[in-house]
């Protein structure tokens, strides 16, 4: 089993150890920013055709300028609190909040002046370094300047949401706490010790990806599969024991894992207590056939007597 070491890539997977993390100005924000940082995880330089993934930060009193992007942006916000401004307000964004900001959407971001904010960023479609990131800096939308805190309940926040580690509890899902979401795609799905909850997808207005929260209770397994699309994880609480393309791996909080189209992959939760991660996937799932499991070709293998 693999459990540390540097960056591994192979031609359809890729493990990232968050102490590996190397933060730094984007060459597009350079100048057009102040106390902004990325590391970019998952891009062109990786095995990835549809997904860009990085980690974000943002100093206190840190600013980055208004701009667009030829791509859709999903973020989820890690730690700290961050005002994120949109042609729809002024939002104020704390850890556990998540929001879509779609393709050309002008959007600026300010750090509070008590710390730094941290977040994490998917994009779909992929960057593209030669076009500059394909971001553009824009001059500021007209708004009120006031900083909106999320309330999921009110119809018109369209493009966020807020999730806590209390929602990916089973025995917890009444009607008090269904309240507090969105809508009900945010109904936790439940399966062998593997709980899910959507975060972004089309119900807020994602075309190009989705974002989600996984939960795994002690002996927690998921058999190994691929898919037709890209999947990012970020491990946020707990470990989890991953295998990709044959190789195992102990991943722990922090770090970040990237299987592509075709990549054979699994998990099962080694712990006593629970494993919780973030989960993107790029483009989104098809309406069917999103799973293929080996168990099921293997035993239709068996059946047919067909040898390989």
């Amino acid at each position: 089993m693999t459990v540390a070491g540097s960056a591994l890539a192979t031609s359809r997977h890729v493990v990232r150890r968050g102490g590996e993390s190397n933060f730094a100005v984007p060459p597009a924000f350079k100048g057009k920013s102040e106390g902004f940082r990325r590391w970019a995880v998952v891009g062109e330089d990786a095995p990835a055709v549809h997904t860009g993934f990085a980690m974000c930060t943002l100093e206190a009193r840190g600013w980055v300028a208004t701009h667009v992007h030829s791509y859709e942006e999903s973020v989820y916000i890690l730690d700290g609190e961050a005002e994120l401004s949109t042609g729809e307000g002024v939002f104020k964004l704390r850890a556990g909040d998540y929001g879509l900001i779609q393709v050309a959407l002008p959007h600026s971001w300010r750090a509070s002046p008590s710390g730094d904010a941290r977040w994490a960023q998917m994009m779909a479609p992929q960057p593209r370094s030669r076009f500059g990131g394909d971001t553009y800096f824009v001059d500021d939308p007209p708004q009120e300047l006031k900083g909106q805190v999320i309330d999921v309940r009110d119809p018109r926040t369209r493009s966020f949401g807020h999730i806590e580690p209390s929602n990916m509890d089973v025995s917890r899902q009444t009607q008090d706490q269904l309240a507090v979401s969105a809508s009900m795609r945010t109904a936790l799905l439940v399966y062998s010790g593997i709980t899910v909850k959507m975060m972004l997808d089309g119900e807020l207005g994602a075309q190009h990806s989705t974002m989600f929260m996984v939960q795994y209770d002690p002996n927690g397994v998921a058999g190994q599969h691929d898919h037709p699309f890209e999947e990012t994880y970020l491990i946020l609480d707990g470990e989890v024991d991953a295998t990709f393309d044959g190789e195992r791996y102990r991943m722990a909080a922090g770090d970040i894992g990237f299987a592509g189209v075709g990549c054979v992959h699994g998990f099962s939760n080694p712990a006593d207590g629970a494993v919780r991660w973030l989960e993107t996937q790029a483009p989104q799932p098809p309406a069917r056939y999103s799973y293929r499991f080996a168990r099921d070709w293997d035993y239709l293998r068996k059946q047919t007597g067909v040898t390989t």
